[in-house]
């Protein structure tokens, strides 16, 4: 049996923008739980000093993973543009399709460590 797919992104916040992350990222969960009930999870969490968040999403398979990231698409670059400043650092859980690999090599960009853990040795998943 195979597992959910797990994406966790860590991103450096641009200087004195937490509190219009934690609108834009409140903004971006309610579109999402609107337009994509195949997606299991969706959070977002700040570090102390308020430098950099992580994301974490929890989707059925990559394919849900897939369609994810053409529904933000256009959300994440302005994300980018506004708060973000770079993705540190990518973790993935699952099997990912090469078009998921594809894009999220280039959003990351060059030199951004990705660790993928494709094969599910157990567990389950409890979304209440």
């Amino acid at each position: 049996m195979s597992g959910p797919f797990i994406f966790i992104a860590t991103n450096r916040l641009r200087e004195g923008k937490l509190a219009a992350e934690r609108e834009r990222a409140r903004d971006l969960s309610s579109f999402i739980e609107a337009n994509e009930p195949q997606l299991l999870a969706f959070n977002e969490y700040a570090n102390e000093e308020g430098t950099e968040v992580g994301v974490v999403q929890m989707h059925p398979d990559a394919a849900s993973m897939e369609l994810h990231m053409g529904v933000v698409a256009e959300r994440a670059a302005r994300a980018y543009a506004e708060t973000l400043d770079a993705t540190t650092s990518i973790q993935v859980y699952g099997q990912p399709s090469d078009a998921v690999l594809e894009i999220l090599s280039r959003q990351a960009g060059a030199g951004v460590p990705m660790t993928i853990k494709r094969s599910h040795v157990a567990g389950f998943s409890r979304i209440h």
